[in-house]
């Protein structure tokens, strides 16, 4: 069958050779509809971001772009605002017939640390060809914080697909009507489409800005920082905020969006014609988000946005972006939420999990 690769079947391709490890897996790496990507010992800082290119190497693209090796066996801190490429754990000797794609773990796009897979002979960022072979990087920018980070770190992820299944605005149709997918009258335009909630049931708080200068973030420290010292509150009694050019928001949907354990969702990137700004940099929703049976009963799509050339109006229940759904070639043997680490199963307004909740 066709579609997104479950659990099952990347633990099969494991042990098949056609995902190579640096090192043995550890709990937790497959997820229901993905393989979390591991930092490995060694980040080069470039100039600039780079492509390999068609026939060219990342390895032979390095020796153009690299200024200094940081190693990271001990800990090192990414600098905010610099650019790094990383080889990761993991390798690739796809079939002929699956291709994957990768995208920034949900942690990692909360923490506006701008994460893609580069590859050799690449030409896209997280897009990998049917049939390829060879060795994945990550390349990372810390954009709002600097970080610090170590080998064996998952900050991005990796889907695999036989084909492609994306399903029409028509089957999106019949899927919510048989298993609801949002609450409420679903907005379906090439995708399902989701707005953004600045009008909430209680209170005038909408979201964080985050903040321009602030301290390291060690990304082995799970609820520990005070947001506070990272994040400004955003508040509106009108139903709008003015998003300022190059300030990063955390932002949440007016969905509750659910996503059937038969199927995957990727959010789409921003559309110019929806204003000057992008939303979410993590896309993934994996089967059994926000699914009733798996601790749901629909989940909030946190908003990672960042404005662009000029200041902007967003306004409550205005469409920001949309959810492109997929159906699995087979029901995962785990979903989102049941029985395995979910953080942000049945989430609202939520920044990432390294900082202390609310009291």
């Amino acid at each position: 069958m066709t579609g997104v690769l479950p659990s099952q079947t990347i633990e099969t391709m494991l042990k098949n050779g056609e995902i190579r490890l640096d090192q043995p897996l550890v709990e937790g790496q497959v997820q229901p509809a993905s393989l979390d990507l591991r930092l490995g010992k060694t980040a080069y800082r470039v100039r600039a971001s780079f492509l390999a290119g068609e026939d060219k190497t990342v390895a032979d693209r390095l020796t153009e772009f690299e200024m200094h090796q940081v190693d990271l066996s001990h800990g090192a801190v990414l600098e905010k605002g610099c650019v790094y490429v990383v080889p990761l754990m993991e390798s690739l000797n796809l079939p002929a017939a699956v291709n994957a794609v990768a995208n920034a773990k949900s942690s990692t796009g909360r923490l506006d640390l701008l994460t893609r897979t580069i590859t050799d002979g690449g030409t896209e960022f997280d897009r990998i060809p049917a049939g390829y072979a060879g060795p994945l990087y990550a390349e990372i920018c810390p954009r709002s914080f600097s970080v610090l980070v170590r080998p064996g770190m998952r900050l991005n992820q990796i889907r695999f697909r036989d084909g492609q299944s994306i399903l029409s605005d028509e089957a999106l149709q019949d899927l919510h009507a048989d298993t609801p997918l949002v609450n409420g009258t679903p907005v379906i335009d090439d995708g399902l489409g989701f707005s953004v909630d600045l009008e909430p049931e209680k209170g005038t708080l909408v979201g964080y800005r985050a903040k321009p200068h602030t301290g390291v973030i060690d990304l082995d420290r799970i609820g520990e920082y005070d947001p506070a010292e990272y994040w400004e509150e955003v508040r509106s009694d009108n139903g709008q905020i003015i998003l300022d050019p190059g300030a990063f928001y955390i932002l949440v949907s007016r969905e509750a969006v659910t996503i059937p354990p038969q199927y995957a969702a990727e959010m789409a990137p921003y559309l110019a014609m929806v204003g000057e700004f992008r939303v979410h940099y993590a896309g993934f929703f994996d089967p059994g988000f926000g699914f009733a049976d798996a601790g749901g009963a629909g989940s909030r799509g946190v908003l990672e946005v960042r404005c662009h050339e000029a200041p902007f109006v967003l306004e409550h229940g205005q469409v920001v972006g949309r959810l492109v759904y997929e159906k699995m070639a087979e029901l995962p043997e785990q979903l989102y939420g049941a029985g395995i680490a979910s953080n942000y199963q049945g989430q609202g307004l939520k920044l990432s999990k390294h900082f202390k909740m609310p009291s």
